[in-house]
């Protein structure tokens, strides 16, 4: 009996948003299905009805919100927070007079709305930078955990869904139907400096006292891994290390940790773990053990080997740090209305975790300044607003160094930190993370002036 009450309260609207419970249909001829709109009330789904009382299900922003609004069709199903929030959007709270009058007049409900935590403007301002290159973005707020932009590119229009699928579905070299920025499984290259940073720290009290004299390159055994640009850092300590990227001594910094050390920095990351997400996501993997080669492990501590990870589990990292070590549930959904605005529920911020303690997050904190004020970064320096971060550069390839995605994720407000964004380009130059850094800085100066 308690497991009855169990299935059909708290379980409910999970059951309900199955693309296999055939209950929805019955939601569906009662209820003429809800509008989701932006944190400003920009509708970005809706449902018109024809004279004939024929539904079409509209995006009125075409393929902008493709990924994260996703589309509903009756042919195709559902993805997105149009799967996601299809409970809510079946249902009608509207005022229960309106609701018995409709009843008795056979006519349909309108179903609630859902206000998402979204914002069109800056939605549309990631877009536009992130332009015809292949890639992601995604904006957070650093203290309550909100979305506010996700952007996947190559898109697609749900409005044309259905007349385009077969082309859409078999585009493997594109996959316009994937959510790179959950789903993309990447080599982080030098964004994961932040993890080996921390486990670096972890294992060494003194990390303050580490040097290293960069001489363009580092070998161990049979393998040599050179410094971005054959670039000669000279003596550096962590943070300069840091700031400079340098891979010579991440290098040797891996050649230092204890493994096992290592790996429980990453998983304490969420690495090889579940992730909070209200969308489908792809885990990120750690693989290295202590059978693990040297090759392995230096090319690890930089961000390439088998190590991959998506650009959300990335702003994820980045937000915990912001946030002084505590990870906010991230979340996109604002509140739920009925179709005349009164308010039905409202989701608040909570936090998830503690990724790391207060004092690592400052740390960290200082050296991802470093690499906006003296690294390489520092095209975002001197503007209207500070940034924390770090660029970075992966190869993907074994066949060409010069075949690498761009990389870049920070913050904004050092001191009172507010947004988080990363930005992952596919393809790069091979410039230390110079495309992302600059598509992120084109999108903050639109947020910010």
């Amino acid at each position: 009996m308690g497991y009855i009450v169990y299935f059909t309260i708290a379980r409910a609207g999970t059951f309900v948003n199955s693309p296999y419970n055939q209950r929805q249909d019955a939601f569906a001829k009662s209820v003429v299905r809800g509008s989701i709109t932006d944190r400003n009330g920009n509708v970005l789904a809706e449902t018109q009805v024809a004279d004939d009382g024929t539904e079409t299900r509209y995006y009125p922003y075409g393929s902008l919100f493709s990924h994260v609004i996703g589309y509903s069709n009756d042919e195709l199903g559902k993805t997105g927070l149009e799967s996601v929030e299809n409970f809510e959007l079946l249902t009608s709270n509207a005022f229960f007079i309106e609701k018995i009058q409709n009843e008795f007049d056979g006519s349909k409900n309108q179903g609630d709305t859902v206000v998402t935590t979204l914002d069109a403007d800056l939605q549309q301002a990631a877009s536009d930078a992130l332009g015809d290159y292949r890639g992601a973005v995604v904006v957070m707020e650093a203290d309550t955990g909100k979305i506010l932009a996700m952007v996947s590119k190559p898109d697609f229009d749900p409005n044309e869904i259905s007349a385009n699928w077969e082309t859409l579905n078999t585009d493997e070299e594109n996959s316009p139907l994937l959510n790179r920025a959950t789903g993309g499984s990447y080599a982080p290259g030098s964004v994961f400096k932040i993890v080996t940073t921390l486990a670096y720290m972890r294992q060494n009290s003194n990390y303050s006292d580490y040097s290293y004299d960069c001489t363009g390159s580092i070998t161990e055994g049979d393998t040599t891994i050179p410094c971005a640009g054959g670039n000669v850092h000279g003596y550096e300590d962590l943070r300069s290390s840091f700031a400079n990227s340098c891979n010579s001594s991440f290098a040797n910094i891996g050649l230092q940790l204890d493994i096992s050390g290592f790996r429980d920095t990453a998983e304490d990351l969420l690495f090889n773990s579940r992730l909070p997400s209200v969308l489908d996501y792809t885990k990120s993997s750690f693989v290295l053990d202590e059978d693990s080669p040297a090759s392995e492990i230096m090319m690890t501590a930089m961000g390439q080997g088998k190590t991959t990870v998506s650009p959300y589990h990335m702003t994820l990292i980045t937000q915990a740090i912001a946030n002084g070590g505590t990870l906010m549930e991230p979340y996109l959904v604002d509140s739920v209305t009925n179709y005349t605005g009164t308010e039905v529920r409202r989701n608040v911020p909570k936090s998830y975790a503690r990724l790391m303690s207060s004092d690592e997050a400052s740390q960290l904190k200082d050296y991802m300044s470093a690499v906006v004020e003296e690294g390489t970064g520092s095209v975002l320096s001197g503007r209207s607003y500070t940034v924390a971060g770090k660029t970075g550069t992966a190869e993907y390839s074994s066949d060409s160094s010069d075949r690498t995605h761009s990389w870049f994720t920070g913050f904004t407000n050092v001191d009172n930190p507010e947004l988080v964004i990363t930005v992952i380009t596919e393809g790069s130059d091979g410039s230390a993370g110079g495309r992302a850094v600059s598509i992120a800085g084109t999108i903050l100066d639109s947020y910010y002036n």
